[in-house]
């Protein structure tokens, strides 16, 4: 959104004495809180609180025909709902650039950091496996939503038990003692530039005062960068090797810091 210049000047200005609006460092993530088990009909579901950021995720299964050139592999899809409940920067209907966005950062993220077992989730070769949905809801949007979303998405995939299945048919209601195999967990680090300076976990009005935004999403304990992505204007290779750097180190921390929440 369309930030005044005034605003800019004055969030400029505080970044580039190393200060912010809320008076945290630079690449300090505001308080994190997570809650899991929030939705009775989910096959696994979390809400997470950055800041003032909450987000939703639920996940659900079902037994279906495997794609024809992966027919002993599971399938993962991943959808986003914005809507004005979160902010009044959403609009109502089909989903527009942004919700496609989120979904498909956290979804490149999560496949390719391979953090599902996709050939564990065969029932039978060409002929069932099970599917993963990953649904993402944002409640308040203030800002870091990338990062707050992917966070509610691993940990519902971690908290999330596969359905009874029996006669060829999904016992919805009833879960089997199995939960969804799983690799070493992804987290997501965005890393924003502010004029001259790299911030991390912005408020809304400093992703509007931020020239570019790099999403990082990295595995641990083995850090792994699996995928990337950039939105706004170009970086040189010194800055991309910087945010690489920030990204894996505060990533790391935040890594530590869900595990630690949901143990």
């Amino acid at each position: 959104m369309e930030i005044s210049k005034i605003m800019k000047k004055k969030i400029e200005e505080l970044i580039s004495k190393g200060k912010r609006i809320d008076e945290r460092d630079l690449k300090e993530y505001r308080n994190l809180e997570i809650r899991t088990k929030i939705s009775a009909k989910a096959e696994g579901s979390a809400w997470v609180k950055l800041g003032d950021t909450e987000v939703i995720a639920g996940v659900k299964m079902d037994a279906i025909e495997p794609f024809r050139d992966s027919p002993d592999e599971g399938v993962l899809a991943v959808a986003a709902e914005l809507s004005p409940l979160s902010s009044d920067r959403f609009e109502s209907g089909p989903p527009g650039i942004q919700a496609i966005e989120l979904a498909r950062i956290i979804d490149r993220g999560i496949r390719n950091s391979e953090f599902i077992d996709m050939k564990k989730l065969c029932i039978k070769e060409k002929e069932k496996v099970w599917s993963v949905s990953l649904d993402i809801y944002p409640i308040n949007d203030s800002g870091s939503l990338i990062d707050a979303a992917f966070i509610a998405s691993v940990v519902a995939l971690k908290e999330a038990f596969i359905p009874e299945y029996k006669d060829d048919e999904v016992q919805y209601g009833e879960l089997s003692n199995k939960k969804l195999p799983l690799r070493e967990m992804p987290i997501n680090t965005t890393v924003y530039k502010i004029d001259n300076k790299f911030v991390l976990d912005p408020l809304t009005e400093e992703e509007d005062a931020a020239n570019t935004r790099l999403s990082f999403t990295i595995t641990y304990p083995s850090e792994v960068i699996n995928a990337m992505q950039k939105t706004g204007q170009e970086l040189t290779e010194e800055e991309i090797l910087e945010m690489e750097s920030i990204a894996l180190k505060e990533g790391k921390k935040l890594h530590a810091k869900v595990l630690s929440l949901i143990k």
